[in-house]
């Protein structure tokens, strides 16, 4: 395991944890699933972008693939939970 620098890898990697926490943060407070599903999704990416600074997405890219894919799909099933919840 090598670190391999990026600045544009590791700006994503500090907004997705952002992200997460404000989902986090936000859910403490309301309970609102669709803000815990979007910063859980951004913690997923967040992990894919760690794992790129840390020289692991070549070894890693079926599983990268498959938790960004996840992330994707949260978002997704987030959006339609706020499109179309009875609230």
């Amino acid at each position: 395991m090598q670190f391999t620098w990026s600045t544009l890898t590791f700006i994503n990697l500090v907004l997705c944890i952002l992200i997460l926490v404000f989902g986090i943060i936000s859910w403490q407070r309301t309970k609102s699933r669709v803000a815990l599903y979007v910063g859980t999704a951004f913690g997923l990416f967040g992990l894919s972008h760690m794992a790129t600074l840390l020289g692991l997405s070549n070894p890693l890219s079926g599983v990268l693939i498959v938790i960004r894919t996840l992330a994707y799909l949260l978002v997704a099933y987030a959006m339609f939970l706020a499109a179309y919840s009875k609230k």
